[in-house]
């Protein structure tokens, strides 16, 4: 499997290549008031208004400044009840992409940061994969995307 990886502080993340619609230089952002604040706003892509969610915040650390290096990932995300939706990832220090032999990937077995998903570990030391299906609580997801149907 090939994943791209980005650093979080010293520690190295991936997400596997195939969730990865585009990578994105880092762009402004509109406001999103009331989100949580590991969502900065919304990137408007092409005229689409795009969530945006920090990773580095999302994982409990303050981010660096934007480097020339940071990227958005965009992918489509599961929203509640409804077809796939644009997500914009904030990634810091993006590195490139790394295969990973399946067969060594390992449950992290941690409860904490349910986004995490399994471990691998080799030469360049441990990478843990984001799981986008497991990335928002339910309560965001209801803020940053309209069920089908709720449109006014």
């Amino acid at each position: 499997m090939k994943v791209l990886v980005f650093h979080i502080g010293r520690e190295r993340f991936g997400l596997p290549l195939a969730l990865v619609t585009r990578v994105l230089p880092v762009a402004q952002l509109a406001r999103l008031p009331l989100a949580p604040d590991y969502v900065p706003g919304l990137l408007d892509l092409h005229g689409e208004p795009v969530p945006v969610v920090d990773l580095s915040r999302l994982a409990g650390h303050t981010p660096d400044a934007v480097r020339y290096d940071t990227r958005f990932l965009l992918v489509d995300y599961p929203p509640p009840g409804g077809a796939m939706k644009k997500l914009a990832l904030k990634a810091e220090c993006v590195s490139g992409v790394e295969a990973l032999d399946e067969a060594r990937l390992a449950p992290s077995g941690v409860a904490a940061a349910p986004f995490l998903g399994v471990v691998a570990s080799g030469e360049r030391g441990m990478l843990q994969l984001v799981d986008i299906d497991a990335l928002l609580p339910d309560h965001v997801r209801a803020l940053l995307f309209q069920a089908e149907g709720d449109a006014a």
